[in-house]
Parts: C-alpha cells; structure tokens; sequence
C-alpha cells in the first residue's frame, strides 16, 4: 500500500499544465467519440470490442501464453484497420456535424431567413395542418429547413414553390393522392416540394422504444434530423399522434400548444455567442431547449 502510495504521489509531483493539457485533450477526444455513437447500434459494438481488449489484456499478461501473445500482437494491426470499416458511418455522421459546426454561425442565422417571411404565421399554419391532421389521423412528414441545405432531397420530390397554409397541407397528405407518400419540405417560408424521400434513421432510437408502431414516417423524421439541423413534424397514421424531431431525437405525444411553443424556439433569433453555438452544433444535446 506505501508503495502505491508513493507511486501516485511521484506522479502527481511530475504534473505540469502541458501534462493536464495534454491529459484533457485525450479526454475529450474519447468524450467526442463516445458522445457520437450515443443512442447507435454501434455502442454495442464498441461494448464488445473492449470486452474483447480487457480479456486479451488479461489474458496476455496473468498467464504464460507465447503462442497466444504472438497471434494477439499481430492481429492487433488487423483490427484498427478494421475499425474505421466498422464504425464508418457513426465516423461520417460526426465528421458532417464537424463540417457543419462553424464559428460563423451568428451570420448564418441572420441571414437564414427572408427578411419578408411573416414566421409567426407560416409556423401558426403548420401547426394548424398538423392538429386537422391528427383529429383525421392522416399520416404527414413535414420538414423544416434550417441553415443547412436539403436541395439533395428537394430534388427527389415533386416542386412546388407555394405558400404554407393549412389547406394545402391537408390536401398534400389526404390519403391515396399522388403526393401523400414522403415529406413535405419547407424552407424560406414556402412548401418547396413534396413527396420527397428522406434518409431513413441509423440510430437504434425507435428500435428502444416500448411503442413498435413507429413506422418510415418517424424513422425518416429522426433520420433528416440526424444529417442535418431540420426540424421535422410527424402525424401518425395509426394514432394520430402528433412527434417532433430534432438533432437525432424525437418527442412523441405533443399537444397543438406544445408544438407551437417548440417551434417558435426553434426559429426566434439566436443571440448566443459564436462560442456557444459551434458547441451547440457539435454537442446538440448539451445545450437542450427550454421547450424540450
């Protein structure tokens, strides 16, 4: 015991600010990969993986074993390359948040939305649509763009260029019409296509859920929330409940109030500093909304 003692003491007398430095930034790194894989399948991956590590390790260095440490040192190389093989797309989905996060964010948002677009009431008209809806229980999928551009999935759709109002929403997503199927986006205060075909989710959300009625409308809602900053509305066909989506997770059971207030967080002007949002950006759900 003294003599662990005096080994703990020895290296905390060898610490200086360039050690503590160096020690968080390790730290940080392993909290932003760790973070990035939160609530995917790939965390069970990970699980095995460094149930596989910590067993080798036992293994190679409690017994005697030269045959099994030479197969373990040299299939070592093998499963680092196979990690980014593994892990490729919880790498991609962190790599883009990293490319979307920026310290310009402030001017992005001021210049996000047309400074002739009445918000209030196009979100008042959405929310409208969207409580009609669910006392029909007409399924619905309506995407809200944000700063970051969804033209790769406007162009999957049918274009439309048209002003938001309930009507229009409800006659979109009356069943068995041409364009009830896919989502409707909407972006610089108009429906700018619709019937258009959304990313599925990656993540293993909807799969934890006691609920498994979700069906491709909130697997699609939590999937263009989890490739970019939209806000995305879902109307359940079977229910009717009304969901929201935003940053890989999903609210369900939403009343009409709710919603709105949601929304009106979501598009009023963000005076945060440039600091703030890029982490915001990055660690979306270190920074949760009041609304949330």
């Amino acid at each position: 015991m003294e003599k662990l003692l005096d080994n703990v003491l020895y290296i905390f007398q060898r610490l200086n600010w360039l050690s503590v430095l160096d020690i968080l930034l390790v730290t940080l790194i392993f909290f932003a990969v760790l973070y990035s894989l939160r609530d995917t399948q790939a965390m069970v991956l990970l699980r095995g993986v460094i149930f596989l590590v910590v067993m080798l390790v036992l293994f190679t260095t409690l017994v005697e074993l030269p045959a099994f440490s030479w197969l373990v040192q040299n299939a070592l190389p093998a499963l680092l390359l196979a990690i980014p093989v593994v892990f490729a797309p919880e790498i991609r989905r962190a790599l883009e948040r990293l490319g979307r996060a920026g310290i310009f964010t402030l001017t992005l948002n001021a210049a996000a939305q047309p400074q002739d677009v009445d918000m209030p009431k196009m979100l008042g008209a959405i929310v409208e649509a969207a409580t009609r809806l669910s006392a029909r229980q007409h399924g619905a999928l309506i995407v809200l763009q944000r700063q970051d551009s969804l033209e790769q999935y406007i162009e999957t759709g049918v274009q439309m260029r048209a002003h938001v109002t309930p009507e229009l929403l409800l006659q979109i997503f009356y069943p068995d019409t041409p364009l009830h199927d896919g989502a409707v986006i909407v972006a610089d205060g108009r429906i700018v296509a619709a019937a258009c075909v959304m990313p599925l989710s990656a993540s293993g959300v909807l799969n934890r859920s006691p609920e498994r009625q979700m069906g491709l409308r909130h697997r699609a809602a939590l999937g263009v929330s989890e490739v970019s900053d939209a806000v995305s509305i879902v109307v359940s066909e079977q229910s009717g409940s009304i969901s929201i989506s935003h940053a890989g997770r999903m609210i369900r059971r939403i009343d009409p109030e709710r919603l709105e207030k949601i929304l009106a967080a979501f598009f009023r002007p963000d005076t945060t500093t440039p600091q703030r949002v890029w982490m915001k950006r990055f660690f979306p759900y270190l920074f949760p909304r009041k609304d949330e």
